[in-house]
């Protein structure tokens, strides 16, 4: 086995790996510094979409193949219109991302990919990475591995966001390309928080996914037959083809993540407690993470001071305990959410922006048995 030695060593080329890297490349401050980029993939599928909001166009607002400024919420009985102005919902396939990530890294002399699988890292003096064909030593790693320690915690709230999805063609124009449904509560799987998620592309061509926030996931016809049921009874398309496929697994999670970080070992992305435990949104929040890395490294405080506001981890907790509790509160919970408050008040407090009088107007929607049981549980 060989051995070379990186500034700094990125684990991982997903959302959050990938953000750093750039956010690396643009600062001058580490044109001299080595940086590795080690992964098994060489990210070439299209494997999720990302979707955020923001009220201006970012670093990677140019890449989303599609924006809304308006979007519905179906539950049982009531349809809720949004207006979502100032902010505008945007999606980002996640092979565009990777595309433009790879191309502009590529032209950076002191970055290099490569193609390798991680066995180990261990911190000594400096850190070893070890993969199946080499031995690495740096001065710190960002590590994207979810640590084994979280398959095994009990004393953690844990429910899974778990998903699948088609994109699908219609022969007929059938989409309202400019709204999206955020959440369509009408097609249930008993009594468990599912939804249904449809962004249209074009006016025949939309993503339409099943998605769960629920303690187990689920066989993969149970997504199909609720597609196939959606598609046919509320979208009302006979016609169609499956273009894509995308699935996927979220923990939302009170897990300590940040408990594995060291002075020398960054958690990245789902890894580090990057995703949003009550939502499942990661996007937005890793721009800021990856921000406030690049900010303690050069002013020499560890790389994730100032992470993470405790009030909002509190929420999440709350939040996460009354869906484990009560699984089909899910729906009576993002009804009173966007149905009792305006859509920027709400997108202000998932960004983890909003002010306590905004925060207390929020909880007091959501004033329920429930919610108090939780609350004095989560204490």
């Amino acid at each position: 086995m060989s051995q070379k030695h990186y500034d700094y060593i990125i684990v991982g080329n997903g959302l959050a790996g990938l953000q750093l890297a750039l956010a690396f490349a643009k600062d001058s401050y580490f044109n001299h510094k080595s940086i590795a980029l080690i992964d098994a993939s060489t990210k070439t599928e299209n494997d999720k979409t990302w979707s955020f909001w923001e009220q201006n166009n970012s670093t990677f607002s140019h890449l989303a193949y599609q924006s809304w400024q308006h979007a519905t919420i179906y539950a049982e009985n009531q349809k809720i219109s949004l207006n979502l102005k100032p902010y505008t919902y945007k999606s980002i396939r996640a092979i565009d991302f990777y595309a433009e990530a790879k191309a502009q890294l590529n032209q950076q002399d002191n970055i290099t990919f490569l193609v390798e699988t991680v066995t180990s890292v261990k911190e000594k003096e400096i850190v070893e990475v070890t993969t199946k064909t080499n031995n690495y030593t740096t001065n710190h790693v960002f590590d994207s591995r979810i640590p084994d320690a979280f398959f095994k915690d009990e004393k953690a709230t844990t429910l899974i966001q778990h998903f699948k999805g088609w994109i699908i063609e219609a022969e007929d124009n059938v989409f309202n390309k400019n709204s999206l449904t955020m959440m369509d509560y009408r097609l249930k799987d008993n009594n468990q928080t599912t939804f249904m998620y449809l962004l249209p592309h074009t006016k025949n061509k939309a993503l339409v996914e099943f998605t769960y926030f629920t303690e187990n996931t689920v066989k993969n016809d149970h997504y199909d037959n609720y597609l196939k049921q959606y598609i046919s009874e509320y979208l009302n398309i006979n016609n169609y083809n499956i273009v894509e496929t995308e699935v996927g697994q979220i923990p939302m999670t009170t897990f300590n993540f940040q408990s594995f970080n060291t002075s020398k070992i960054t958690k990245i992305g789902t890894a580090g407690g990057w995703v949003k435990p009550s939502t499942g949104y990661s996007f937005k929040l890793t721009e800021k993470r990856v921000a406030k890395i690049i900010e303690n490294i050069k002013t020499n405080q560890p790389t994730t001071n100032g992470f993470f506001k405790n009030k909002y981890k509190f929420y999440d907790k709350v939040f996460l305990q009354v869906l484990k509790d009560n699984n089909e509160k899910g729906e009576w919970i993002f009804k009173q959410f966007y149905s009792k408050n305006s859509t920027p008040t709400m997108f202000k407090f998932l960004d983890e922006e909003s002010s306590l009088f905004e925060d207390i107007k929020i909880m007091w929607s959501l004033f329920s048995f429930s919610f108090i049981k939780a609350f004095f549980k989560t204490l």
